[in-house]
């Protein structure tokens, strides 16, 4: 199946429920998948990040985890069927490694956060097998001793919580020598799950208003960030209309 493309990006248009289902169908036939996320700010920084484009363009499936990649694609003809969010899919194949009895491997965040994550995680998930984990502070240098410390735990499941493009540079450079069958970066969910900030209420995601939300929270360090790049993505996505609209002009008068 050809994979549509937004922004010169190649999407998959799966479900939430399919992308469940690809992540386990790797794991039961020992595939190693790695996901990337792509939301409008990580969109607008992969224009100016040659690394992080070419890291998110090497993945095995990318998804769109904002609401305003799904809408973009819908003003721009590409059909998404809806927004798979990196926390609900990261707590969804949680549930499934409990119940499959998957081992997983936890990375990222500052070590008292991954401790508290850990203690809900275990009240959350209490027969999940968590074969490891480790705090995201580590230089570049140790990226080949940390993937081999999770190869060496077992781990079929791997989740990223660090911050882009950290997670997507260790993921193309790494992911495939830590031996996991899905390696999955879920950015700032290793935060939400220990309750260190609060994931914006249902309502607000369907408005595509949880970056306002997070902005409402920490507005000194996420304000002028999320203007910005929401700005520049607005910008990206008239352009990109204005460029594909001649041509849909041009595609119907050859057709009459």
């Amino acid at each position: 199946m050809t994979r549509p493309t937004l922004f010169g990006v190649a999407l998959d248009p799966l479900t939430m429920d399919e992308t469940v289902q690809r992540c386990l169908d790797a794991v039961r036939r020992g595939e190693q998948i790695e996901i990337g996320m792509l939301n409008a700010a990580k969109l607008v920084n992969m224009r100016r990040d040659p690394a992080l484009a070419a890291a998110v363009a090497g993945c095995d499936l990318v998804l769109a985890d904002g609401q305003a990649v799904v809408w973009a694609g819908r003003v721009l003809g590409v059909r998404l069927p809806e927004r798979v969010a990196g926390i609900d899919l990261f707590m969804r194949l949680l549930a499934a490694a409990e119940v499959a009895d998957i081992p997983v491997y936890l990375l990222g965040a500052r070590q008292e956060v991954l401790e508290m994550m850990l203690g809900q995680i275990s009240e959350r998930f209490p027969e999940l097998r968590v074969a490891g984990s480790r705090n995201g502070y580590f230089d570049d240098s140790e990226q080949q001793e940390v993937a081999d410390a999770v190869a060496g735990s077992g781990a079929r499941l791997l989740f990223l919580g660090m911050t882009s493009p950290k997670k997507e540079i260790f993921t193309a450079g790494y992911g495939k020598r830590t031996g996991a069958h899905v390696v999955h970066g879920v950015g700032g969910s290793f935060d939400i799950l220990a309750g260190i900030t609060r994931r914006a209420p249902l309502a607000w995601q369907r408005m595509g208003l949880e970056w306002f939300y997070r902005t409402l929270q920490e507005p000194r360090r996420l304000g002028r960030r999320y203007l910005t790049t929401n700005a520049a993505f607005l910008a990206m996505t008239v352009r990109e209309l204005i460029h594909r609209t001649p041509s849909a002009a041009s595609a119907n008068r050859s057709h009459r």
